[in-house]
């Protein structure tokens, strides 16, 4: 069952619901720890069955500790006049993310050592963090910082760094296999839409069609903080890593750029054959770089995952990335929707690329005796029978539906039909499932008497 938009009226509320619950994101103060994050899969697990995992501060992660947890209740600078001309509660990233408590007073002088802006965009905020380095900080529109006068300013952070927990949420939808397909997103950004309240949308939808049938593979889906939060997945499941087939890192889907594909590590994985065969014209495909998102964890050499990333534009590659421009009118409903039919669209693709064994291979079996060729000779083949006989040509054990596909440029869905009414009529087995039925296990041979 295909439950995918198929009218364009129901594209058009598919994207608007995606949107909507990226809104419902986007006003969220999430960090790499804290409340934020917490608020945010609970909003997640109100639409999938998440299980929340909470990871002690002082963990070893590999070459990393999970950190003291931050939490913020209100921020501000107070001009002479005690006018708030700093207001963490108008945007939340007027803070420096793990900004430390403080109440003080400084001069301007003083106080400008402690402000960031963006001189070519006076009229944008920067996000700026200090994850690992005791500090704080506080960030502004640069015309609003030019125009702070000479005096006293009082400053308060009121926030919290203490032990605590990393929290991150992970969803298993069990297969007819153990052998995952894994979907990474992170939850650390504040109310930045595009960067990462996109991804989420979109992974929380694909999570909600994936398990509304039965599939072939296990999809784990999994929604933490960048860096940290993939680093503590890979140590608490390294023993299971071996069962990843495909995955990707979703990321920046709303915004209205094509589709880009990132390459695995490996660049040879199946999942670089999908995705770029899926999204063809639509799309670009980038080789791998160790510089990204959560790819650069997945795809680390002791670990070296079939991980490949989705988005739309990449990071740093559009005018608003990491900055208050990065707001609700930066994605749309179209593009959210785009993001989430290219994601069915692989899945599809995945759960059906299989090799298979031409049980018949001298010379074409007798299609039309099976009902599976049309009954009046001498004209071309239509597409189906077209798409039979090119199944049957190339089913070796060698060649995959995908193969078969670029090769032939028969879309994959009609390669798809076409070795599913082969199979019922005998002519074709899965290579795999083939292989063992005609090659059962030798008997234990005894030494000679």
């Amino acid at each position: 069952m295909d439950t995918r938009a198929s009218s364009p009226a129901g594209e058009a509320a598919a994207g608007q619901r995606l949107y909507e619950f990226a809104a419902k994101l986007y006003p969220i103060c999430r960090s790499i720890t804290g409340a934020g994050v917490r608020q945010t899969l609970a909003l997640i697990r109100a639409r999938v069955p998440l299980v929340i995992h909470e990871v002690p501060s002082g963990t070893r992660v590999f070459d990393w500790e999970v950190p003291d947890e931050w939490n913020v209740e209100d921020a501000s600078v107070t001009d002479p006049d005690g006018r708030r001309v700093i207001d963490f509660q108008a945007h939340n990233l007027h803070l420096v993310s793990y900004s430390e408590p403080v109440r003080t007073s400084l001069s301007l002088e003083q106080l400008s050592e402690r402000l960031h802006v963006l001189p070519e965009q006076p009229d944008w905020i920067p996000y700026r963090t200090s994850y690992y380095r005791r500090s704080w900080g506080f960030c502004l529109r640069a015309r609003d910082r030019a125009a702070l006068r000479t005096g006293r300013y009082k400053v308060e952070v009121r926030s919290s760094l203490a032990p605590g927990s990393l929290t991150y949420g992970e969803l298993a939808i069990p297969g007819r296999t153990r052998e995952e397909v894994l979907f990474f997103t992170h939850v650390c950004h504040p109310s930045l839409a595009n960067d990462n309240t996109s991804g989420m949308s979109v992974a929380t939808a694909l999570a909600e069609w994936i398990a509304s049938e039965p599939r072939r593979f296990t999809y784990r889906f999994v929604f933490a903080p960048g860096t940290i939060g993939s680093l503590t997945w890979l140590k608490r499941n390294e023993p299971r890593l071996r069962r990843v087939r495909h995955g990707l890192v979703l990321a920046l889907l709303g915004d209205p750029g094509g589709l880009t594909y990132k390459r695995s590590r490996r660049n040879t994985s199946e999942i670089d054959e999908v995705v770029p065969y899926v999204l063809a014209a639509q799309g670009t495909a980038l080789p791998f770089s160790p510089y990204g998102y959560d790819e650069r964890q997945l795809c680390s050499p002791g670990f070296d995952l079939p991980v490949g990333r989705l988005t739309r534009s990449v990071n740093s590659g559009y005018p608003q990335y990491h900055t208050s421009a990065d707001d609700l009118s930066l994605i749309t409903p179209g593009s959210l929707h785009g993001s989430l039919e290219a994601c069915q669209r692989i899945v599809e693709v995945i759960e059906s690329n299989q090799r298979y064994l031409n049980l018949k291979p001298k010379g074409e079996p007798r299609l039309g005796a099976r009902g599976l060729y049309g009954a009046l000779g001498g004209q071309a083949p239509a597409e189906r029978e077209h798409a039979m006989l090119w199944v049957l040509n190339q089913s070796d054990g060698a060649h995959s539906l995908l193969d078969i596909a670029r090769k032939s440029g028969v879309p994959f869905a009609t390669l798809r039909e076409a070795a599913g009414a082969l199979e019922t009529a005998g002519l074709l087995a899965p290579a795999r499932a083939h292989s063992t039925r005609r090659h059962p296990p030798r008997k234990k041979r005894h030494g000679r008497k």
